[in-house]
């Protein structure tokens, strides 16, 4: 079972390993590593795929402190330390899109290109906000009980095969430790403003059922980046998309991929 020590951190990842390009790939909020598999399965070999688990998450060792989506992109930057890699694709879903795009402004020189899954630059919208944070205050206070958990299930995945395995997930999760990366996702900052300084290549996946971010989020994401190579609707795609709707992700991914 692969570790890092990074940041004070014990992070868990998986590495396809063979002498393939690197790609990192950042998972969403409340999700893990996991939620990549039919990515790994499509470009491994091909592809040296990296999945890991951040700050609060999977099998990742947490200290429970506060934390930024900055200090992720760090951890995502050291994992490439660790991993003696010099340069690679960095891809993100959601929270994993924040950090990737954080760390192409913190060392441009080591992201060769950005994937971005149903995320965003802005900060949380504050409609949504006080909702998200009644979660959050039932979830520390009271548990994962089934409403709240079908709740999320059904706005991050919305597929009822797929909903289950990861209840069991979100039910084994140390309800303590989501207080740090939910104050973490909903005090984001906005890096909007910043865009204009990321300029390698990148793809805008975004499914046009997401009812977190929606699908003009993604498309004002793709405007922004001078090196946005176009935006990819998941037709019915939800939050998750790349997990949920694989056979409309993994082509133009790969193809994406293959062109670097």
């Amino acid at each position: 079972m692969p570790f890092a020590e990074i940041n004070g951190q014990r992070l868990r990842f998986d590495d396809s390993g063979g002498d393939g390009p690197p790609l990192v790939l950042s998972h969403g909020f409340l999700m893990d590593r996991e939620m990549f598999a039919p990515q790994v399965q499509a470009l491994a070999p091909e592809f040296r795929v990296i999945t890991w688990d951040q700050r609060g998450f999977g099998e990742t060792e947490f200290d429970l402190q506060p934390f930024t989506y900055w200090d992720s992109a760090r951890d995502c930057l050291g994992l490439l330390d660790h991993l003696a890699i010099d340069r690679a694709v960095l891809g993100g879903m959601s929270q994993g899109g924040f950090l990737s795009m954080r760390a192409a402004l913190l060392a441009p020189e080591r992201v060769r290109a950005l994937v971005l899954i149903d995320t965003q630059s802005g900060p949380e919208d504050p409609e949504r906000l006080p909702a998200y944070r009644e979660m959050q205050q039932t979830w520390l206070t009271v548990g994962p009980v089934d409403e709240l958990m079908q709740a999320i299930a059904d706005l991050l995945i919305g597929d009822p095969v797929l909903n289950e395995p990861w209840i069991e997930k979100w039910r084994a999760l140390p309800t303590e430790a989501l207080k740090a990366p939910g104050d973490c996702l909903f005090d984001r900052d906005d890096m909007t403003d910043r865009l204009s300084e990321i300029t390698c290549p990148a793809i805008v996946f975004h499914g046009t059922a997401d009812r977190s971010i929606e699908i003009k989020l993604g498309e004002q994401l793709c405007r922004a980046l001078s090196g946005c190579r176009g935006l990819v609707r998941v037709e019915g795609g939800p939050h998750a998309s790349n997990l949920t709707h694989p056979d409309q992700v993994n082509g133009p991914l790969l193809e994406f991929l293959r062109s670097l």
